[in-house]
């Protein structure tokens, strides 16, 4: 491994204040609505594992915006593919696992926490474009058609040249998949009514399946998509080629992820359908009154 290779895997995490003072006061404000929730006897809605789930959701923000992948994905089209990985597939989720809505309300002062609240209040302007956006087919249509604007070469590239427009992208990246990932995950408030669990398996499939065909084109040609990488720079014995195919690779096994609540809205259904039928046999079996 070359020196400057070293460096740049041992290169310390980046200082940025922006960045690290959102996600601490986020980390802040989420933590102690949670204790506060906790303290007034509703543990019910605010189990532990979703502080831990909110914490590491924020924690790989910090991964993929602070880390020594920031500096790699300016040299490494693999290592910035990771970084998109952690945002959408990672970050987003987590987060809205730990229904953040709600908890961090709790959060804020009390008179802060009346005027925000009111922000998300039925008909309020606020949540009406919250349930406007992650509607099924809104939020896959947002989510897919940023995914593949960004990754047109033009703007890619462009990206890569100006911090201002990376910025930009990454929050659109992760903007749209905390979209994406709101009809699964349901997280409050309740903005739509439950959709039947087969209409969720097939937006993941259909997801999936964009995914797989992204990721094809930007591993199987035998032309560089992205000639930035082509400059001089550290190549940890990766052509530029052998990177944009790797970066495909990387690409195309996160889809699988979407296999993951797939099974999980299976097992829900295979749950819900299970107790159905024992309540049914249950009052089948019922002995008639006298």
């Amino acid at each position: 491994m070359q020196p400057e290779e070293s460096q740049l895997l041992l290169a310390p995490w980046i200082w940025r204040p922006e960045v690290v003072l959102v996600l601490v006061i986020l980390a802040s404000v989420y933590a102690s609505g949670w204790w506060r929730l906790r303290g007034a006897g509703h543990r019910q809605l605010v189990p532990a594992w979703r502080l831990a789930a909110c914490l590491i959701g924020l924690a790989t923000l910090a991964v993929a915006l602070l880390s020594p992948i920031h500096d790699l994905a300016e040299v490494l089209l693999s290592a910035h593919m990771i970084q998109h990985l952690l945002l959408m597939m990672m970050a987003a989720p987590l987060l809205l696992l730990g229904n953040p809505l709600p908890v961090g309300l709790w959060g804020l002062p009390r008179r802060l926490r009346r005027r925000v609240g009111r922000l998300l209040t039925r008909n309020a302007p606020l949540r009406r474009v919250l349930w406007a956006v992650t509607l099924m087919p809104v939020a896959w249509l947002l989510f897919v058609l940023n995914l593949w604007l960004w990754h047109l070469p033009v703007l890619y590239q462009a990206a890569l040249r100006d911090h201002l427009l990376h910025d930009v992208e990454h929050l659109a990246f992760f903007g749209t998949a905390v979209v994406f990932w709101w009809p699964i995950i349901e997280p409050a408030p309740r903005l739509h009514e439950r959709m039947p669990r087969g209409f969720a398996i097939l937006y993941l499939l259909a997801a999936t399946g964009q995914n797989t065909l992204l990721s094809a084109l930007i591993a199987l040609p035998e032309q560089l998509l992205y000639p930035y990488y082509a400059r001089p720079r550290p190549s940890f014995g990766l052509s530029p080629l052998d990177d944009q195919a790797m970066a495909g690779g990387i690409m195309w096994t996160s889809g699988h992820m979407y296999l993951i609540p797939i099974l999980l809205v299976v097992a829900k259904m295979l749950d819900r359908e299970e107790r159905e039928t024992r309540r049914r046999q249950a009052v089948q079996e019922r002995p008639p009154s006298r």
